[in-house]
């Protein structure tokens, strides 16, 4: 049962995604209630059957801090979907900063992009107009409900309604 629950606030605004152990719990608890359940899916008592959770929605209203998604590797390698931005390879990944450190380019979601060693080392010290390459798709960093529903490695039909973005 490795399937994931969306976990909205009470303005229906998703703040997390726990298991569905977790989100049983909380409902089970009346700390939460049901919005919607996973398709055709039943989890199992002795005695009784309680539909599987997708969606819950909290029942008190929790101030969560700013949500941002860390800059990290591996983020930055799910964002462009494993795979370099240079040549479209998945084999030999790293990072490249678009516009190099040595000419003043900052580590931040907007100068930082997956490339693969050849593709990195082809580019060098340069930017990718003077190395003559083009990027597929221009480094951006990603809103947390959109890092959600579309980098979190999990996706479900029942979350769709809950995580429109502006990048739809």
């Amino acid at each position: 049962m490795n399937r994931k629950v969306l976990v909205l606030n009470q303005d229906n605004s998703p703040i997390s995604v726990c298991t569905i152990q977790r989100a049983f719990l909380l409902t089970f608890l009346n700390k939460s209630e049901l919005v919607k359940p996973a398709n055709g899916f039943k989890l199992h008592s002795v005695d009784q059957a309680f539909p599987m959770p997708a969606v819950i929605r909290l029942n008190r209203y929790v101030n969560v801090p700013y949500k941002g998604v860390t800059l990290t590797r591996q983020n930055v390698f799910k964002r462009d979907n494993l795979t370099c931005q240079y040549c479209g390879t998945t084999k030999d990944l790293t990072l490249d900063h678009v516009i190099p450190r040595s000419k003043g380019g900052k580590t931040t979601w907007d100068n930082l992009t997956t490339a693969c060693k050849r593709c990195n080392a082809k580019k060098g010290d340069e930017t990718p107009e003077k190395a003559n390459m083009k990027l597929k798709t221009k480094p951006f960093k990603p809103p947390y409900i959109l890092f959600l529903r579309d980098l979190s490695g999990f996706q479900c039909e029942e979350w769709r309604p809950f995580l429109k973005s502006k990048r739809q």
